[in-house]
């Protein structure tokens, strides 16, 4: 069966993982290219062991390889900033693109959530890992709740799997997630923190969702958090809940206070996760960069698959 090239720009540990997922996993696409800014990078010495066409002049080499008419999905592992540049150029291009970074150009997407309703947008952002792992819970709880008045999320994630791309990149995971929450999750207001844990051996990573909510009962958002967590395991198998979904009742004679919201009264819902990676490049304990990748990685397939059953490429 016929399959889409793709490109990575960025060849560190998340472009690296997602090159390997693309190679082993992915149904409707296949390598292109592997771009990066370091000749010495890992990330483009396996590319080339494995025969896949790399370069290390960035954007600026991948237009002028001799493939890059052919390819019709790139994605995006760099930075926010950098990201704005790649866009303009690739979607004057006519590329699609998958944009693993912060930079929110396109409309977030979370395969659980609503992969499908972006299948024909040019640019579409994955929000970042701490999003793509807390985020359905926030949306599971909606959706069986008349409001959602706030969401936090605590994402920690092992310091050794943060890569510079992450590190340089901590303001704009906040204030990504922050508005994915609200976007995507439903909440009246969103808030998120991460936290670099520098633990040895290098814990998995592990997420906490609080959810205040109204008109919604127990049971029903306990089944509603369970069936999320299904939907995402189909594409990640590590993502699991770490223990029994808990819930306190606040009334409204002892609100609390909410940023922003004020004070409130309803259901607290505290939904503890982990995420362990499949490993294909780094160490299971990298669910973050893993949920990523795979998010991003099956996003971009379904779309190659319904570009090619159409015959748009």
């Amino acid at each position: 069966m016929a399959k889409m090239k793709c490109a990575i720009i960025g060849s560190g540990n998340i472009g690296t993982d997602l090159m390997i997922k693309v190679m082993r996993t992915a149904k409707n696409l296949e390598m292109g290219a592997m771009v990066g800014i370091d000749p010495q990078s890992d990330g483009l010495a396996r590319a080339q062991k494995l025969g896949v066409a790399i370069t290390a002049e960035g954007i600026d080499g991948l237009i002028k390889m001799p493939g890059y008419q052919d390819i019709g999905v790139v994605f995006d592992a760099t930075s926010a900033k950098a990201h704005i540049r790649n866009s303009e150029i690739l979607l004057k291009d006519g590329k699609k693109v998958i944009d693993l970074t912060p930079a929110a150009i396109g409309p977030f997407t979370i395969p659980a959530i609503n992969g499908d309703a972006n299948m024909g947008e040019p640019d579409v952002n994955m929000v970042t890992c701490g999003g793509q792992a807390t985020i359905p819970m926030v949306y599971a709880v909606k959706r069986v709740s008349e409001r959602v008045l706030y969401g936090e999320i605590v994402a920690s994630i092992s310091s050794k799997s943060a890569g510079p791309g992450t590190r340089a990149n901590i303001d704009e995971f906040t204030e990504t997630t922050s508005r994915a929450i609200e976007v995507l999750g439903g909440a009246e207001r969103g808030k998120a923190i991460i936290i670099l844990n520098p633990a040895e051996p290098p814990l998995i990573m592990r997420d906490t969702v609080f959810v205040l909510s109204r008109g919604g009962s127990q049971e029903a958002i306990e089944a509603s958090i369970h069936d999320m967590v299904k939907t995402v395991q189909a594409y990640v198998p590590g993502y699991r809940l770490k223990q029994k979904v808990q819930f306190d009742v606040i009334p409204e004679d002892k609100p609390v206070r909410v940023p922003v919201v004020g004070e409130v009264s309803g259901l607290k819902t505290t939904i503890l996760l982990e995420v362990e990676g499949a490993a294909h490049y780094l160490p299971s304990y990298a669910g973050n960069l893993d949920i990523m990748t795979s998010a991003a990685l099956i996003s971009a397939d379904n779309w190659a698959g319904h570009a090619l059953h159409k015959g748009e490429r």
